[in-house]
């Protein structure tokens, strides 16, 4: 967050507690939608584990755990989307061959719209961010 340490403890405090719980959200969230797709990429992953990684948005190892940011609970649906796409493409092909993205774009056409979304806007989905665009402070005072 760009202004943490301009925060007071309690507020430091209070956007933990909306952080752990915009994780938990995350987690439900990622685990409804790689169900729902993996019915239409296939193959098998073990778990998703959800976190908080500066510069990847979601990554599949090679024993089929399925990693996202949580922060892309705060993209539009259709970029979170892309992302589990693009993570359960990668059970069939651990790469990013021609397959590979012939494969995304068999499920989700306009991905490349998604992908640019996310590197034009990826810097903005912070907490801060996001609850600023709700119109709740960060500050308490």
């Amino acid at each position: 967050m760009s202004r943490i340490t301009c925060l007071t403890p309690a507020e430091l405090k209070r956007l933990e507690a909306l952080e752990k719980r915009y994780r938990s959200a995350a987690r439900s969230c990622f685990e409804q939608r790689c169900a729902y797709y993996r019915s239409i990429t296939g193959g098998a992953y073990t778990s998703v584990t959800i976190r908080d990684q500066k510069t990847r948005w979601g990554s599949c190892s090679s024993r089929g755990t399925l990693s996202f940011n949580y922060r892309l609970i705060f993209a539009p649906p259709q970029v979170l989307d892309y992302v589990v796409v693009h993570e359960l493409c990668h059970l069939t092909h651990m790469n990013h061959s021609k397959e590979f993205w012939n494969m995304v774009g068999s499920v989700m056409p306009d991905y490349q719209t998604q992908r640019k979304w996310l590197k034009e806007h990826g810097s903005e989905l912070t907490l801060e961010n996001y609850l600023e665009s709700k119109g709740i402070p960060v500050k308490l005072s």
